[in-house]
C-alpha cells in the first residue's frame, strides 16, 4: 500500500484568500493590465475547430477496433477533450463573447461540451465562480476534497487510485458538500448532450461513443500528464502557498490554465493574455513557487508522504456568505467586477 500520508488534517487558516489583495496592489502599480480584460475573439474559432476535429475523428473511427479507439482516445482525443473542458472553464468566465453576453457564453459552453460526452458546462460554472470568490471555504469551495476522500486515499497506492478517478470525485463532490437545485440551463445542457451522444452512437457506433469519447475524456482527466493541473493549482506543495502556476509546454494545449496564479488574480483576463500579466508584473510572480512539470506534480503527489488530499488550505465557512452567494448574485460577481474595473 506504500507510505501513509503524514498529514491528518487540512491546513486551516484564518486569513482571507490572497488574490483580491494582490490584484489591488498590482492594478495600482500597473493600471495597464485593465486593457487586457477583454475577450479574445480567436477563442471561439479555436474551440469550434477542436469540436469539428473530434466529430471528424468519430466518423473516421466508426469501423475501428476498440483497441484503436482506446489508444487514440488516450493519446489524441482525450487531450482535445481536456482542452475543451478548459474551454468550458473559459466560457464560465465569459471569454467567448465578452462579459456582457452571458447567454451566448452559456450556449457556447454547451457547444464546447459536446465532444466530452458528459454534460458539465452549466453545472461547472455554477460552482466554479464560487471557488474563485470563496477560495478555501469549507462549504462553498467544492474544489477541496472531502474529509472522507482525505481519510480513504492517504497512502501511495490509494492516492494513485484517487488520481485515476479524480474527475469522478470532482463531479460527485458538489452534490454531497453543497447540493443545489438544477437550473433550466442545466436541463438544456443535458438534453443537447444526449442528442449529440445519440447521434454519435447511431452513426459511429458504441465503441466511438463509450471508448473514444467518454472513456478517453475520463482517462485524460485522470492518469494523464495534462491532468496534472488539477493537482498543481491548489495543493500545498510548500507550506503557506495555496495557489501555484505552471510554466511548462503543456499550456499550449490547455488554454494556459497553468497560469493559475495569474488567472485567480485576474479572472477577467482571457487565457491568451495571462502570460502578459506575468510579463508586466514579474516581481509578483517570478518569486513565487511554481511548477514546470505536471508529470512530476502527479508523481510527487502519489509518492510524497507529506502530500495528499489533506494538503489543501481551508477556511471556516461564515453563515453570512450564504446570503452573499445566492443564485445569480454569486454567479454574476465576475461580470460586475469586470464591468466596474474596465469602466
Amino acid at each position: 500500500m506504500g507510505q501513509r500520508v503524514s498529514r491528518n488534517d487540512f491546513e486551516w487558516t484564518y486569513t482571507d484568500e490572497p488574490h483580491a489583495t494582490r490584484r489591488k496592489e498590482i492594478l495600482k502599480k500597473y493600471p495597464e493590465i485593465k486593457k487586457l480584460m477583454h475577450h479574445d475573439a480567436r477563442f471561439k474559432w479555436i474551440v469550434s475547430g477542436l469540436v469539428l476535429i473530434q466529430v471528424l475523428m468519430c466518423v473516421l473511427l466508426a469501423n475501428a477496433s476498440w483497441q484503436t479507439c482506446l489508444l487514440l482516445g488516450y493519446l489524441f482525443g482525450g487531450v482535445i477533450n481536456h482542452a475543451l473542458m478548459l474551454a468550458v472553464h473559459e466560457t464560465a468566465h465569459n471569454q467567448a463573447f465578452g462579459q456582457t453576453s452571458a447567454l451566448p457564453n452559456r450556449l457556447f459552453g454547451m457547444f464546447a461540451n459536446l465532444p466530452i460526452g458528459i454534460p458539465m458546462s452549466i453545472s461547472f460554472r455554477k460552482y466554479h465562480l464560487e471557488h474563485h470568490r470563496y477560495q478555501g471555504d469549507e462549504r462553498l469551495d467544492t474544489d477541496i476534497p472531502t474529509e472522507i476522500e482525505a481519510r480513504l486515499f492517504n497512502r501511495t497506492f490509494s492516492k494513485a487510485i484517487w488520481i485515476c478517478f479524480q474527475s469522478c470525485f470532482y463531479a460527485i463532490r458538489p452534490l454531497v458538500v453543497y447540493p443545489k437545485s438544477p437550473s433550466y440551463l442545466e436541463y438544456i445542457n443535458l438534453c443537447v448532450q444526449l442528442v449529440f451522444d445519440l447521434l454519435i452512437f447511431h452513426f459511429c457506433g458504441g465503441k466511438v461513443l463509450f471508448i473514444y469519447i467518454i472513456l478517453g475524456s475520463l482517462l485524460a482527466m485522470g492518469p494523464h500528464p495534462v491532468a496534472g493541473h488539477f493537482i498543481s493549482e491548489h495543493y500545498m506543495f510548500l507550506k503557506g502557498h495555496e495557489t501555484y502556476s505552471y510554466y511548462g509546454p503543456l499550456n499550449y494545449v490547455t488554454f494556459n490554465v497553468g497560469y493559475h496564479m495569474e488567472h485567480h488574480d485576474f479572472p477577467s483576463v482571457p487565457f491568451s493574455r495571462l502570460p502578459e500579466v506575468r510579463r508586466i508584473a514579474p516581481e509578483y510572480y517570478d518569486t513565487l513557487p511554481h511548477h514546470m512539470s505536471w508529470t512530476k506534480v502527479i508523481w510527487d503527489f502519489i509518492t510524497d508522504p507529506e502530500i495528499g488530499p489533506y494538503a489543501r488550505v481551508k477556511r471556516r465557512h461564515l453563515k453570512k456568505q450564504d446570503k452573499n452567494c445566492n443564485g445569480d448574485a454569486c454567479l454574476n460577481e465576475q461580470l460586475v467586477y469586470a464591468s466596474k474595473i474596465t469602466s
